[in-house]
């Protein structure tokens, strides 16, 4: 006897029942995003200051969320899929950011949806771009609570590059889960051994930072959000001028420098260091090597074009203003020091296609990552040397290991979609009305998570606030799209995906 029920609702209903374990398991994050949201709250009903309000109303609105979808998917079969696994790690960082917005719409500087939303988003991507107008004047609520999305977001970015993209063969540390990588090494044989040493380093990095900054003259306040900043390389800063204040403080700029390159390393790296008790695995990796040497050349390079440009600084004062400003760029934190788009053409230049390239794989950073534009590189060799000797046969390694063929189209797959991306969001930013050099490049930064743009309307002396509303909605799904490393999202995109 034939079912009454139609295939389109036999469909629906497989789907809601598929569903249930990804919403249960976006209502656990919202927990933990209640309980970190507790801090704040705390801090603020000490001070007795009136954004406690905020803060409590938007605990409350959690909390009854997180009970209700508890209560709804208490049945829920919770074993994940693939298929699942891609519909959750979009949209935890959907639903993580929409709620996070929250306190911002409810207290001051009570924002707009849209630019609550853009703010929230760019802190849990840890991309670092603002609305913000007067962030020295914010309760000191909103100030931890921006420090406290980056440092969440960027602790999550780790777990997400190295346990879960590459679970869904998406992402760069896909390279280094091969059977000679380091993790058949023995150096972390579980899972969740490696997450406990990676979350202790990351603790540990943040009290370094927050020691060190505290030492060098920083408020407790600043000196708690820049660590959670500089280690997530997120780039949230508690003044509009960013890192400006302390231009005239070398040891501040220096040490933040040092904290953005640690956290722009694999940190899978630092689990074989400390196992070995050695640094000689950290400097053998080739995209650490490639990093350092990105940063030292530009540099120096930058600093002797400045002073030939007539900079009336020191070599020492102007070597620090742009190594600085050059590690913050590369690292996709987006702190700055000065307004570096005041250098001239070349400077301006150098720093736009700085916005692409980001740290490492299996870091907190955003972009490109290195090792991409290094096998990049070594893929134009060999064809360059194919083209001379048809007949030749050329092995591509890198680190050591065999460039496989899924890793060399995984590498050109995303390459591809980066650029398709940004085009596709340059032409729908001008279709507002921005001007090109604005479009482009907060299309950049937004999917590579850098944060400040090129131009004066979004670069470092400026902030997101004047764009139009669509263009922030817009430019933070590019944030998320590029913090997902951009095929997560894309997959979500396509049929296939729908079809049981």
């Amino acid at each position: 006897m034939p079912s009454s029920r139609s295939p389109f609702a036999t469909m629906r209903l497989l789907h809601l029942i598929d569903f249930m374990p990804v919403l249960r398991i976006l209502a656990i994050l919202l927990f933990i995003l209640a309980l970190v949201m507790a801090i704040p709250l705390i801090v603020l009903a000490i001070e007795q200051d009136p954004d406690v309000r905020a803060f409590a109303t938007s605990e409350v609105i959690t909390l009854s969320t997180v009970g209700l979808v508890l209560f709804w998917t208490r049945n829920a079969h919770m074993e994940l899929r693939p298929r699942q696994m891609f519909l959750l790690t979009v949209l935890s960082w959907v639903v993580f950011a929409g709620f996070a917005s929250l306190p911002m719409i409810l207290g001051q500087p009570r924002l707009t949806v849209a630019d609550a939303v853009f703010e929230a988003v760019s802190g849990v991507t840890s991309t670092g771009g603002t609305v913000l107008v007067g962030i020295e004047h914010l309760s000191v609520g909103i100030k931890l609570w921006r420090g406290l999305l980056q440092w969440m977001g960027g602790i999550g970015i780790i777990v997400m590059a190295i346990a879960i993209l590459p679970f869904l063969k998406v992402g760069g540390m896909r390279l280094f889960h091969t059977e000679s990588s380091e993790w058949s090494d023995q150096v972390a044989p579980r899972a969740g051994t490696a997450a406990k040493a990676i979350a202790s380093i990351y603790i540990g990095s943040t009290l370094a930072a927050f020691i060190t900054y505290r030492v060098l003259g920083m408020t407790w306040l600043d000196a708690i959000v820049h660590a959670m900043s500089s280690v997530s390389t997120g780039g949230f800063a508690n003044y509009d001028d960013s890192f400006g204040v302390y231009q005239n403080h070398p040891a501040i700029l220096w040490a933040s420098m040092v904290f953005m390159l640690t956290s722009a390393l694999p940190f899978v790296m630092y689990i074989r260091v400390l196992g070995r008790r050695s640094w000689q695995p950290l400097w053998r990796d080739q995209q650490v090597r490639g990093l350092f040497w990105l940063v030292t050349l530009t540099s120096l390079s930058l600093t002797l074009y400045r002073l030939h440009q007539g900079a009336t600084a020191g070599f020492g004062r102007v070597l620090t203003e742009t190594a600085f400003n050059v590690v913050s760029v590369i690292t996709t934190t987006g702190y700055s020091s000065t307004d570096y788009t005041l250098w001239g053409a070349l400077a301006v230049n150098v720093f736009f296609y700085l916005l692409f390239i980001g740290g490492c794989s299996g870091s907190t950073t955003g972009g490109i990552k290195i090792f991409r534009v290094q096998i990049g590189w070594l893929m134009l060799r060999n064809h360059l040397r194919h083209l001379v000797h048809a007949n030749g046969v050329f092995v591509q390694r890198y680190n050591g290991r065999l460039l496989t063929d899924d890793i060399v189209r995984a590498v050109i797959a995303f390459s591809f979609f980066f650029s398709l991306t940004v085009a596709v969001m340059s032409i729908l930013m001008s279709m507002m009305d921005v001007d090109l050099l604005t479009s482009i490049s907060t299309s950049v930064s937004s999917l590579a998570n850098v944060g400040p743009a090129v131009g004066g309307r979004v670069g470092p002396a400026g902030n997101y606030r004047d764009l139009p509303d669509m263009a922030k909605w817009l430019l933070s799904v590019a944030m998320i799209m590029g913090r997902l490393e951009i095929l997560t999202v894309m997959v979500l995109l396509t049929p296939a995906f729908w079809r049981k």
